[in-house]
C-alpha cells in the first residue's frame, strides 16, 4: 500500500493506493499556500494517517506528485508560482522522517504520465505524452517505460513553449506561451477583457463556468471555447510534430469539458502536422478519472523503488 500525496496550486489530495492502481481511501483540502509550508505539512500528515486507518493498511512507501518546478532527486521545492514562499522546503525528507518509509516525488504531470502509461490509457504504448490543462499546463513524457528527463534531471516545461509571440506576458518570461493562452485562467482573463459591463455572468467566473455557459449557448463563452480549442490544438499539433508519439493523453480540470474542444483540436492537428503520420498518434482522454493524480503519485514510488521497473528512474 502506497501513500499518495498530490500537491496542486488549488488543493492537496491524499490517499492510499494498492498495487493495482486502485485508490482505497482519499481526502483533500485547499492548498491555502499563504498559511505556509509547515502548516500544510501538518495537514498532509493528519490526512494521510486518517487515510491509512480508513484503508486498513500499513504503508509500504509514499509517492508525491507536485506542481513544479521541484527537484525529483532531492525532493526540494523550487520556484513554484502558486506557493513561492515554500521554496527550499522538502516534503520527501519530511514525510520520510514522519512516517519512517521511503518517499519519492515527481512533478505532477510526470506522475500522471507514469500512471496512465502503467495503468491507464497509455498501457502498452511505446511513447506517450500526458498533458494536463487546468490552473496551468503541464506535460509528462514516457518513452519505453522511462520518464524522459532533461539535463540535470530537469522536467521539460512544455506548457511554456511559445504559441504566439504577441500574446500575454507569462511569469516564465515569454510572451504568448501555451499556458498563458490556453490554461483555465487564460480563458477567464480573455473573457474579462472583452465582456460588456452588463454581462450577467461576470462574478466568480472560472473556466468550468465558461464551459457550462458555452453549453447553454452564451455567445461570449462560445467565443472563449473556440479560442481555447484553437490554442490547445496548436500546442498539441506542435507536440505531434516534435515527438510523433504513439499517444497523447489529455487530463486536468479543463479537459473535463473536452467534448467542447476535441473536434477543433483534431482539425488543427490534421491541418498543421503534414510532415508526420499524425493520424497514427492516438489522441485520448485520461482514463484514471478523478483519482488520476493520486494514482500518479503512487506510481512515482513504484517507478523509483519497485523491482519491476523503478531502477532506471
Amino acid at each position: 500500500m502506497i501513500g499518495a500525496v498530490d500537491i496542486g496550486g488549488t488543493k492537496i489530495a491524499v490517499g492510499v493506493v494498492d498495487d493495482d492502481g486502485r485508490v482505497r481511501s482519499r481526502a483533500e483540502c485547499p492548498t491555502d499556500a499563504e498559511r505556509g509550508y509547515a502548516e500544510a505539512l501538518v495537514r498532509i500528515e493528519h490526512m494521510l494517517r486518517a487515510m491509512v486507518i480508513a484503508a486498513g493498511a500499513e504503508l509500504t512507501g509514499i509517492g508525491i506528485g507536485s506542481t513544479g518546478p521541484i527537484d525529483p532527486f532531492t525532493g526540494e521545492i523550487g520556484e513554484v508560482n502558486f506557493f513561492p514562499a515554500w521554496r527550499g522546503n522538502n516534503p520527501v525528507v519530511d514525510l520520510a522522517r514522519i512516517f519512517g518509509v521511503r518517499v519519492a516525488m515527481e512533478n505532477d504531470a510526470d506522475a500522471a504520465a507514469l500512471a496512465e502509461a502503467a495503468w491507464g490509457a497509455g498501457k502498452n504504448k511505446k511513447s506517450l505524452i500526458y498533458v494536463t490543462v487546468g490552473t496551468g499546463i503541464g506535460a509528462g513524457i514516457v518513452l519505453d517505460g522511462h520518464l524522459y528527463r532533461g539535463v540535470d534531471g530537469a522536467h521539460p516545461e512544455i506548457g511554456h513553449h511559445v504559441i504566439d509571440a504577441s500574446g500575454p506576458l507569462c511569469m516564465c518570461g515569454f510572451h504568448g506561451c501555451w499556458e498563458s493562452l490556453a490554461a483555465g485562467p487564460a480563458m477567464v482573463s480573455w473573457v474579462e477583457s472583452r465582456m460588456p459591463k452588463d454581462y450577467p455572468h461576470r462574478d466568480n467566473l472560472t473556466a468550468k463556468r465558461l464551459c457550462e455557459l458555452a453549453r447553454e449557448g452564451d455567445e461570449i463563452a462560445l467565443q472563449a471555447v473556440d479560442r481555447e480549442a484553437r490554442y490547445l490544438g496548436l500546442g498539441l499539433a506542435n507536440l505531434v510534430t516534435l515527438f510523433t508519439p504513439d499517444a497523447i493523453v489529455l487530463g486536468g480540470s479543463v479537459m473535463k469539458s473536452a467534448v467542447l474542444f476535441l473536434e477543433e483540436i483534431r482539425k488543427t492537428i490534421c491541418r498543421c502536422c503534414r510532415y508526420v503520420p499524425c493520424e497514427k498518434t492516438d489522441l485520448t482522454l485520461a482514463s484514471l478519472g478523478e483519482d488520476a493524480n493520486l494514482i500518479g503519485a503512487a506510481r512515482v514510488w513504484h517507478h523509483r523503488f519497485a523491482p519491476e521497473g523503478g531502477h532506471h528512474a
